[in-house]
């Protein structure tokens, strides 16, 4: 069956609906979107290999830290970077973050460039690198620490390791498909819901789509998935 096609509007569109009109809580929706992550994290492992997950401090890091959960719980070695201050991090990916705190999973903040030369190093050392930095949401060039961070992504990825974004590469323009100033080369995507309408000129940036169901009605999603791919 066709996936469905999403503008950003439409995919902002339905985050809202599913919580305001079919009273799903955000929070049910963030778990079902990185346990999917997590399982297709798992596809692209070998035993005893290294992750480390890049979070924002957004809905989209919320995906990676729960990702960072299930994959903890699977036995895998994960280490998790935020890029940004913890306490910007609310909502459900605040929950989230406090859950990933109780379990005592390795976390580094980084909130400059130095820290990113700092603390940066980390991220060679990963067998598979999962990018949760920025989602739909991302309307304007990125720029500071967050631009090194992902050249420090796409670096890992050119030495070898693996890249898995979730949803779509940070950086990517949902619509157009052009990088914000630079964007992540992931060797997949975990998409969530439906394919983005940028992803038909994103190739060279997605890799290979997983699209991940995250348990939004299915009525939302052909209302608002108006195109197929």
């Amino acid at each position: 069956m066709d996936s469905p096609v999403f503008s950003q509007d439409a995919i902002r569109s339905l985050d809202v609906l599913a919580i305001e009109q079919f009273a799903i809580p955000g929070i049910v929706l963030m778990e079902n979107a990185g346990r999917g992550v997590a399982e297709i994290a798992r596809t692209m492992l070998a035993p005893g290999e290294r992750v480390v997950i890049v979070c924002g401090t957004g809905n989209n890091g919320g995906d990676g830290l729960v990702a960072a959960r299930h994959l903890s719980n699977a036995g895998i070695v994960v280490r998790i970077v935020l890029a940004g201050d913890p306490d910007r991090v609310s909502g459900d990916a605040g929950v989230n973050l406090g859950i990933i705190r109780r379990m005592e999973l390795p976390l580094v903040s980084l909130d400059s460039e130095s820290d990113v030369r700092e603390h940066g190093g980390c991220l060679a050392e990963a067998d598979l690198l999962i990018d949760g930095l920025f989602g739909t949401g991302l309307d304007r060039p990125v720029e500071g620490f967050r631009r090194d961070l992902i050249e420090r992504i796409n670096d890992a990825g050119h030495a070898g390791a693996r890249v898995l974004a979730i949803d779509l590469p940070s950086g990517l323009d949902a619509d157009s498909g052009q990088p914000q100033g630079v964007c992540v080369r992931a060797s997949r995507t975990a998409t969530l819901v439906g394919l983005k309408r940028g992803f038909r000129a994103a190739r060279e940036y997605t890799g290979a789509i997983e699209v991940v169901d995250i348990g939004v009605p299915q009525v939302l999603v052909r209302r608002l998935g108006n195109e197929s791919g």
